[in-house]
């Protein structure tokens, strides 16, 4: 019986190279080929590391059509390494779908361990961390309010993913639902030179990046309510 491939999740480096590990280069050299979010952004990073292998593109607008041509050469023996622009594939980025396909073919997936936004964010923050629930995005338009709302009693820490230009608005709804009083914490440029945490209320927090634009990716870290 033929033996069937592996796919690999590697994270990669959501700010500084140097968090990219020994483990991950070396799958990365040794695959039979690669499936990026966006090869532009891949190519800067196997530049670097000095890995020249077959690249391909995988994101959510292509995930569908990509899976079964990528599960049929996994099924053949050959093994892939799925990555995405920064951090770990799957969470708030492309990956689901494809480690869904492998699983349900009896292809083995190992993701190895690496960068993640959230985590350095939540366990600096000041906030407790050991119970928390990860939100990511949060919709943009239809349901948001709604999906706030049900958050309001949620006695967890709360995590949530923001891009500099809505993250005035998400405190202001924040303000709104969860109260001005309510700590939290915004930890932006994880891992770049000019990362930064900015803790305190939510109306603090708020009346800051009122006075100073936004910038770079955020991770905002909210206290769970205090019943």
């Amino acid at each position: 019986m033929e033996q069937t491939g592996m796919l690999f999740v590697v994270p990669t480096p959501v700010g500084n190279m140097e968090d990219m590990t020994f483990r991950a280069i070396k799958v990365l050299k040794e695959v039979d080929f690669i499936l990026a979010e966006d090869t532009r952004t891949s190519s800067v990073l196997l530049h670097h590391f000095e890995i020249k292998n077959e690249l391909h593109s995988h994101h959510k607008f292509n995930e569908h059509q990509t899976c079964q041509k990528v599960v049929e050469r996994l099924l053949a023996g050959q093994t892939a390494a799925l990555i995405s622009d920064a951090g770990t594939p799957g969470i708030s980025d492309p990956g689901f779908m494809l480690v869904r396909e492998c699983v349900k073919n009896g292809i083995e997936v190992q993701t190895l361990p690496g960068a993640t936004a959230f985590v350095p964010a939540l366990v600096s923050s000041g906030l407790p961390c050991d119970k928390f629930v990860f939100e990511g995005f949060l919709p943009q338009k239809k349901g948001r309010q709604k999906h706030l709302a049900e958050l309001k009693d949620e006695m967890r820490t709360m995590v949530f993913y923001e891009s500099p230009y809505r993250v005035v608005k998400t405190l202001e709804q924040f303000a709104e639902v969860f109260g001005e009083d309510r700590q939290v914490s915004c930890c932006r440029e994880i891992s770049k030179i000019h990362e930064e945490s900015v803790r305190g209320t939510v109306a603090e927090v708020l009346q800051h990046f009122r006075e100073h634009e936004p910038k770079g990716e955020f991770v905002i870290v909210v206290a769970g309510c205090d019943k």
